[in-house]
C-alpha cells in the first residue's frame, strides 16, 4: 500500500457523538531500528516481539463541534489531566490531519492508562500511540463501514508510526516487521506487517521478563538518539548489519535454532548501545546493574545450558527472553540472583502476545 491508499474517500454522515476503546501492547525489537529520516521513516528495517502484559488502554470520546477550524481535545492519564503530554498529541494530530480529516469536526476526550507502573522506564509511546491510532481508525470505520480489515490495520500502523516510529509494530502480533527489505515481500517503511515467513512454535509463546533497573527519566530521549545517527561514523555499516541480520533471522525463526537466536539478539542489543556510545555527543544509558545482570545471565546460561538471553531497548532495563519450557528455571534464577539489581526489586513477567484488541463497553 502507498500513502495515497490511506487518503479517505467521502464519509457518510458524521455521528453526533460516541466513544471507542482499544488496548495496544508494547513491543521489544529483536533487530533494532536506530536512526530515521523525515517523517518517521526508519533508516533500517526492524522486527519485534509483540508483548502481552505491558499495554496501554485508551478511550476516545467524541462530540461534534460548532466550528471545524481547529483541533480540540482534552487528555487524561490514569484519571488525571496530563497537560505536559498534550503538545505531543497536538503534533501527532496535526501530522495525521490529512489522513483523518474528521479530526476538526469533533472535540475529543482522550483517557489513557498503562498496565505497567508509571515512570517504570518502560517506553509507553509505542503502546500509547498505537492505542490512540486504533481508536481514531475505529471512528473512521464508523464513517466508512466498507473499509476492509487489511486497510484498517495497515492504516492504523501508518498513523501510529507518525506518532512514534516503533508504535507501528504494536498493532498486530506476534512478530512484526517494519521497514522496506528487498527479501521480505510487502515490507514497507510506512507501516509494520505481520512477519510473513515460517515461525517455529517455540517462538510463539516466548517469555519476556523485564528487569526494571532504572525507572527515572533517560538522560537523552530516543528522538535525540535517532538524530545522532545522521553522519554517525559507523552508521552505514550499522544499517547494512540490520538488513543482513533480518536475512539471518529467517532460518533461525523457522528452525527454532535458539543458540543462533541468542547470538543475534544479544549482538543487536549491544550494537544499539555501541551506536549511542560512539555518537557525538556520546552517551551511556546502561547502568552498573545492567552490566551485572548481563554478566550473570551469561554465567547462568553457560553453567546450566538454559537458553535464556537478554535484549535492551534505549535504556537501562533488561529484557530477559526465554522459551516457556525454561520458565520455572529462569524465574528461580531471577528471584535468587537478579532481583537485587532491580530498582525496588521490581520486574514484570510478560510474554509474546497477539496484538491490539478492541474493548467493548
Amino acid at each position: 500500500m502507498t500513502e495515497k491508499d490511506f487518503l479517505p474517500g467521502a464519509y457518510q454522515e458524521l455521528p453526533e457523538n460516541g466513544k471507542v476503546t482499544w488496548k495496544a501492547p508494547s513491543n521489544i525489537a529483536l533487530v533494532k531500528y536506530w536512526g530515521k529520516r523525515p517523517v518517521q521513516i526508519p533508516a533500517n528495517p526492524s522486527i519485534s516481539f509483540t508483548l502481552d502484559t505491558c499495554a496501554t488502554t485508551t478511550s476516545v470520546s467524541f462530540r461534534k463541534k460548532d466550528t471545524n477550524d481547529t483541533l480540540s481535545f482534552d487528555l487524561f492519564f490514569e484519571g488525571k489531566p496530563k497537560e505536559d503530554f498534550k503538545p505531543k498529541i497536538q503534533t501527532f494530530l496535526e501530522r495525521i490531519d490529512l489522513y483523518v480529516p474528521f479530526l476538526k469536526e469533533y472535540h475529543f476526550t482522550i483517557e489513557t492508562s498503562n498496565s505497567f507502573p508509571h515512570s517504570s522506564g518502560i517506553a509507553s509511546s509505542a503502546s500509547g500511540m498505537a492505542a490512540l491510532s486504533l481508536c481514531l481508525m475505529d471512528i473512521e470505520k464508523q464513517l466508512n463501514p466498507t473499509m476492509d480489515e487489511a486497510l484498517f490495520y495497515a492504516k492504523a500502523s501508518y498513523l501510529a508510526r507518525l506518532g512514534s516510529g516503533s508504535a507501528c509494530r504494536s498493532i498486530k502480533g506476534n512478530l512484526v516487521q517494519w521497514g522496506k527489505h528487498r527479501n521480505i515481500s510487502n515490507s514497507s517503511d510506512l507501516y509494520g506487517i505481520e512477519y510473513p515467513f515460517e515461525v517455529n512454535p517455540v517462538f510463539r509463546n516466548y517469555c519476556d521478563t523485564i528487569l526494571l533497573v532504572h525507572k527515572g527519566q533517560k538522560q537523552v530521549s530516543s528522538t535525540v538518539g535517532h538524530q545522532l545517527m545522521h553522519g554517525h561514523p559507523y552508521g552505514e555499516n550499522r544499517f547494512e548489519q540490520a538488513f543482513s541480520n533480518l536475512d539471518k533471522l529467517k532460518p533461525i525463526l523457522a528452525n527454532g535454532d535458539l543458540e543462533e537466536f541468542i547470538k543475534l539478539v544479544e549482538s543487536e542489543a549491544l550494537t544499539l548501545h555501541a551506536m549511542m556510545m560512539t555518537s557525538m555527543p556520546y552517551f551511556i544509558l546502561m547502568k552498573p546493574d545492567t552490566l551485572e545482570i548481563i554478566n550473570k545471565i551469561w554465567k547462568f546460561r553457560e553453567e546450566t545450558k538454559t537458553p535464556v538471553c537478554f535484549t535492551l531497548d534505549a535504556g537501562a532495563n533488561v529484557h530477559m527472553l526465554y522459551p516457556s519450557s525454561a520458565k520455572e528455571k529462569v524465574r528461580g534464577f531471577i528471584q535468587d540472583e537478579l532481583i537485587g539489581h532491580c530498582e525496588n526489586g521490581q520486574y514484570i513477567h510478560d510474554r509474546v502476545g497477539m496484538g491490539a484488541i478492541k474493548i467493548n463497553d
